[in-house]
């Protein structure tokens, strides 16, 4: 079975068990998942679970600010993979094929997981530091040349 965990917005710590269900996403307080952000359509995208493939897929359900999985817009249904983020509105689900037991331990999985996606920087960080780059300037109020 898999969850989403709320990972940003009014709802950031939220989990919920997706079950082999279809869940409907949205602002309507009729809804089992959700979302109160002004951003997010009464009944703005449902999550799929399809018992041939065993696949959960999600579909934007005609909502007026979209849904974004992976940074792209959706306009069908999409197969969704164990990491998606998914954003609608002002928040962001990430989609975690796994159940978990409870909160806390769906928020240490999420903790685990942006550990992984931090970034690190090898090498120079500072503009100039690598051999022949120029450093870049920009034109302040008076139009002299500014260094960065």
């Amino acid at each position: 079975m898999a969850s989403l965990i709320v990972t940003s917005g009014k709802h950031e710590g939220n989990y919920y068990p997706l079950g082999r269900r279809t869940n409907v996403i949205g602002r309507d307080e009729a809804l089992l998942i959700q979302i109160l952000d002004n951003m997010v359509s009464r009944k703005h995208m449902q999550i799929r679970f399809d018992e041939k493939t065993g696949r959960y897929y999600a579909f934007d359900m005609k909502s007026r600010n979209g849904v974004y999985v992976n940074n792209h817009r959706i306009d069908e249904e999409t197969f969704l993979s164990d990491g998606d983020v998914i954003v609608i509105g002002l928040t962001t689900l990430l989609f975690v094929d796994r159940d978990f037991k409870d909160k806390d331990s769906a928020l240490l999985h999420y903790k685990k997981v942006g550990e992984r996606l931090r970034v690190t920087t090898y090498g120079p960080r500072e503009p100039g530091e690598f051999p022949g780059a120029e450093q870049p300037t920009a034109k302040g109020e008076t139009g002299h040349p500014i260094v960065r």
